[in-house]
């Protein structure tokens, strides 16, 4: 797997598609920032009016806007609750594990492997190192843009930003896991897309939701990854806190599990 996991990582160093999803990221960030200056300080406010952007009644509301919201507060706010990063990085993730398969290099791959359930195990590895690298480079970025914009808004306490950091990890690893599975379930790069753009966004637990709520079945939606990553803690008071560690752990398993079972069963 070392051999796999090597290759796996020069090919991530090298691919144009994980510097244009990172990019993308920055760019919800730095957006976020600028909407953030035009809503709720007063220069930004005018630069807001002349644009047609604010109405004077509007202009109260907008001093509002960043109430309560401290640094990791914008970095939620800009990628995490809403989905973003989850789509971003489910993309990347596709992009990784799909390139085998559109390039026919799988054929030489998995022959080379005794035990194939390392190739997943490969991926899985290479993809949670490039989710640690976008959410430490996301929050750094973060933390630089607020300070171009004159501290717009206070920094967070450390030990929460860590443990926020720590446990949405676990959880997006067991979305990777899922994009994975299915990338190699449907050995197609759309399956993949498709699969980051509906489940990192909520669209599906949204609909889901929806039908289940007129059979009074409800509750369900708090053990999905979704739920957690949206409306998780930003920092610990308690073990109940630590829920999300859970769910993200039982999605990443059982994922992978049925991720490696598909690449030791099927043919090439």
């Amino acid at each position: 797997m070392f051999n796999q996991l090597r290759m796996d990582l020069y090919r991530m160093k090298k691919s144009k598609s994980v510097y244009v999803c990172f990019l993308c990221m920055l760019g919800v960030i730095f957006l976020s920032y600028v909407m953030a200056y035009l809503l709720a300080t007063p220069n930004g406010q005018q630069t807001a009016l002349k644009l047609g952007m604010l109405t004077l009644s509007e202009l109260d509301m907008g001093k509002t806007y960043l109430e309560g919201i401290d640094l990791l507060g914008m970095f939620r706010e800009a990628n995490m609750d809403g989905g973003m990063y989850s789509l971003i990085f489910g993309i990347a993730v596709t992009l990784l594990v799909s390139g085998d398969y559109q390039g026919g290099f799988i054929k030489n791959i998995l022959p080379l492997h005794r035990e194939r359930w390392t190739y997943v195990g490969s991926k899985l590895i290479a993809s949670g190192i490039l989710n640690f690298l976008y959410l430490t480079a996301g929050f750094a970025f973060n933390a630089l843009v607020n300070l171009l914009f004159h501290n717009l808004v206070p920094l967070s306490d450390w030990k929460g930003t860590l443990f926020y950091l720590g446990w949405v990890w676990v959880v997006t690893m067991g979305f990777a896991a899922l994009i994975i599975m299915l990338c190699v379930l449907s050995r197609n790069v759309t399956i993949g897309v498709l699969g980051a753009v509906l489940g990192g966004s909520g669209i599906i637990v949204t609909l889901l939701s929806g039908i289940t709520q007129q059979f009074h079945l409800s509750g369900w939606e708090e053990y999905t990854l979704y739920f957690n990553l949206t409306y998780g803690p930003s920092a610990y008071t308690s073990a109940g806190d630590l829920r999300g560690v859970a769910v993200g752990l039982v999605f990443l398993a059982v994922y992978t599990a049925a991720a490696m079972i598909t690449v030791m069963k099927r043919d090439v």
